[in-house]
């Protein structure tokens, strides 16, 4: 699946750009022994180095539910709804998508860093299922990448590994 970025906030002219590069995310949704399992929700973007949001790049949920039900409970991504995903408009052109079910999943975003000035960022994916448990996991990088780059963390429960791969 192939989803384009989406600038959530307008970056600052910064002297020193990172160069073009396309961001791979890997992640695990990890299938949970729960009564009632639910796909969870789930967010990923960058922050820069202060913490701000500089890109959003996917915001998975139940995008076919009858009347937008499904962004209702879009606020349970609480660290990405905080920081600025209540200012946004859903579905997001490019960036909102479907559940993902348990397993291992793979997403490209071409350009995702072409704007993005050198510096330190974190990707950033975070997980909440209805019924559930919530989880964030944070990846740090750095701008430009020599060459390629890859990083990777892991969760306790809600996400499993998570890796990025910049080149």
């Amino acid at each position: 699946m192939k989803l384009s970025h989406s600038l959530a906030l307008t970056l600052p002219f910064v002297s020193s750009w990172a160069v073009a590069a396309d961001l791979s995310v890997k992640f695990e949704l990890p299938q949970l022994q729960v009564a009632e399992y639910h796909k969870p929700y789930v967010a990923i973007w960058i922050e820069k180095g202060d913490g701000a949001v500089a890109s959003n790049l996917a915001v998975l949920y139940d995008v076919k539910k009858k009347d937008n039900a499904g962004e209702k409970w879009i606020k349970d991504l609480r660290t990405w709804w905080r920081k600025g995903g209540k200012d946004v408009k859903l579905p997001l052109d490019g960036v909102s998508g479907a559940t993902k079910a348990a397993g291992s999943h793979s997403m490209n975003f071409a350009g995702a860093t072409d704007k993005l000035p050198a510096g330190d960022y974190k990707l950033v994916v975070e997980a909440a299922r209805e019924a559930g448990g919530r989880e964030l996991v944070r990846v740090p990088f750095t701008l430009p990448a020599k060459g390629k780059l890859a990083a990777n963390a892991s969760g306790k429960e809600e996400l499993g590994a998570v890796s990025i791969a910049v080149q």
